[in-house]
């Protein structure tokens, strides 16, 4: 992502957190985003190494090679953006010219904005012997329904950064976690999912309402975790991040945030860890 050095102005929130959100999620979510958001619907698709420059600041988000249903081929490159940036029209015009002379078939290229604010960032360049444009795509003007439809959870965690359409922000922050719970198996990966949801919550300024929609289904959930663990599932997964989160509460000088955000797990689970430690 572009804003790795640049410091985000709601409290807590770490570019880094958002980054490693991506890079867990991207091949899950890519077919969709292509078919729902771009349009594109692919046959094929393969990977492309990214080192078409040798400094890291220039390697795309999103590389691959692709056929679509009209049998035309293709590089595909995607940009992830959550700020504006006035350079991004210079950037992209360096990727196509360095995409073009490497493979020497068409690119096509795109820049999805995951801002709040409308996207102000130029798009095209006209000049007397050089025209070139990008077409830029806002995920907040999409309906969250794309997203909350998916049968994958890295797809439907996205909806938080959508248009809900007017829904009332709890109500929809509740289908989202409804729907990550309906298709996610092992309490593992549903916290995991949990609080990659958390991060992203801060891109909206919507914190709150997250923390109260899961005050609100906090029950459910718990029913549901109760009855697995009386039929005895999860419970290989439940110990294993029990015992990474002892781990590091027993070796290493870490915050309780530090260490849920290493296990994958809640604030609140470290602390009763932590607590049963204490109460040996």
């Amino acid at each position: 992502m572009k804003e790795k050095k640049r410091k985000h102005q709601s409290s807590g929130w770490q570019p880094a957190q958002y980054d490693k959100i991506l890079k867990e999620n991207i091949e899950a979510v890519i077919s969709s985003i292509m078919q729902n958001v771009l349009e594109i619907t692919a046959v094929s698709m393969e990977e492309l190494p990214d080192d078409i420059q040798h400094t890291k600041e220039r390697k795309p988000d999103v590389l691959k090679k692709v056929t679509d249903t009209k049998n035309d081929t293709f590089v595909l490159q995607i940009e992830f953006q959550v700020k504006n940036e006035t350079e991004m029209v210079y950037r992209m015009l360096e990727y196509y010219g360095m995409l073009e002379r490497k493979y020497k078939i068409p690119v096509k290229q795109f820049v999805i904005f995951l801002g709040t604010d409308t996207p102000t960032m130029p798009t095209k360049l006209d000049r007397e012997r050089l025209k070139f444009s990008f077409p830029l795509v806002s995920l907040s003007t999409l309906d969250y329904h794309i997203f909350l439809n998916s049968d994958k959870p890295e797809e439907i965690i996205l909806g938080i950064l959508a248009n809900f359409q007017g829904e009332n922000p709890e109500n929809a922050l509740k289908q989202i976690l409804v729907r990550i719970k309906e298709t996610t198996k092992g309490d593992f990966s549903l916290n995991r999912y949990f609080n990659q949801l958390r991060v992203l919550a801060q891109l909206r300024n919507l914190e709150l309402n997250l923390k109260n929609a899961m005050d609100s289904i906090a029950e459910y959930i718990k029913e549901e975790r109760d009855v697995l663990f009386l039929r005895g599932l999860d419970k290989g997964e439940a110990k294993a991040e029990e015992r990474i989160v002892r781990n590091l509460l027993s070796k290493m000088s870490l915050t309780f945030e530090q260490i849920a955000d290493i296990a994958g797990t809640t604030v609140d689970f470290v602390k009763s860890v932590h607590q049963q430690l204490i109460g040996k």
